[in-house]
């Protein structure tokens, strides 16, 4: 008789879930090319996660205040991960949309991976094979190939603003986000976790949502609003989120990170089905590339 095992500890599961992640995290896109037209970006990431939180508390409440004691300790660690996961993170895509490119971003989020790699190694003393190396270089010109259509002069040519210091900061604040979620161990399950991290994500934009409010622009709460802060919360937060956890806790911190060359491939899909994009051959090219880096970094 074969011995049963469940899917999740099989080979092939969390590769399936290093796939499937980068659909949901990547419709962030979706709220970045639409949802900002409607609700002004730091708004839209502050009520994304206050709204996230209130879906979770009412399933996870009591064992919060049952537990309170030990989580307390925990605020400080909780705090940091909500601000660069939830903060960083949600907001200054947002704003880095508004005064540069989406090649631009593109770019410079593709950073993120080497940061957790570099991270990984030093902080949770992962040793980082020769191979991965390999796949993450592989995966970065496949991105580039797609970013700069193939054509090597539109990357040199590109021009770099404000926006992309914002950018950079998003990709600095996903790896420590990505690195500190594995590092640092909890008493508690992944979704009391979470519940907290959204809060104190929430929290950490409440400042820049007031003055936002007070001196930028205010937010019209019609329908647009619910639509867009309620999909925000679902797709890329929820979902995105707990996926996100999982495959970090089967492939630990430096391959997940390769989610985000995924997360490239699965916006362009997004472009063609929301905004009338075509994929040309650099788009077939750069992917296959991508999954071919992806292939190589898994390890063994």
């Amino acid at each position: 008789m074969k011995p049963s095992s469940k899917i999740s500890n099989s080979k092939i599961f969390p590769y399936f879930l290093l796939f499937l992640q980068p659909i949901f995290m990547s419709s962030n896109l979706i709220i970045a090319r639409g949802g900002v037209e409607f609700v002004p970006p730091i708004s839209l990431a502050f009520w994304r996660w206050v709204v996230t939180f209130l879906l979770l508390i009412p399933f996870f409440y009591k064992p919060i205040l049952k537990n309170f004691k030990k989580i307390r300790p925990e605020f400080t660690k909780l705090f940091f991960l909500g601000l660069m996961g939830c903060g960083i993170c949600g907001a200054f895509p947002f704003i880095a949309g508004q005064t540069t490119t989406m090649a631009n971003m593109g770019i410079i989020y593709t950073s993120s991976p080497v940061f957790i790699i570099l991270l990984s190694t030093f902080i949770l003393k992962e040793l980082i094979k020769s191979k991965q190396i390999f796949g993450l270089v592989i995966c970065i010109i496949g991105v580039l190939a797609i970013i700069c259509k193939g054509n090597i002069n539109f990357l040199i040519n590109t021009k770099f603003t404000t926006g992309d210091i914002w950018m950079l900061g998003a990709a600095l604040g996903w790896a420590l986000y990505s690195v500190y979620l594995i590092h640092w161990k909890f008493k508690f399950n992944f979704f009391i976790r979470f519940t907290l991290i959204s809060f104190f994500g929430a929290l950490s934009l409440l400042p820049f949502y007031i003055m936002e409010e007070i001196f930028i622009s205010q937010t019209n709460f019609d329908i647009y609003f619910t639509f867009w802060v309620l999909f925000g919360a679902i797709s890329p937060g929820v979902i995105a989120f707990t996926l996100y956890a999982k495959v970090q806790k089967y492939l630990g911190a430096s391959l997940t990170g390769f989610t985000l060359y995924l997360y490239t491939i699965y916006a362009a899909i997004y472009g063609i089905i929301f905004f009338g994009e075509q994929l040309q051959s650099f788009h077939y090219l750069g992917a296959s590339l991508v999954l071919i880096g992806v292939y190589f970094a898994k390890k063994t």
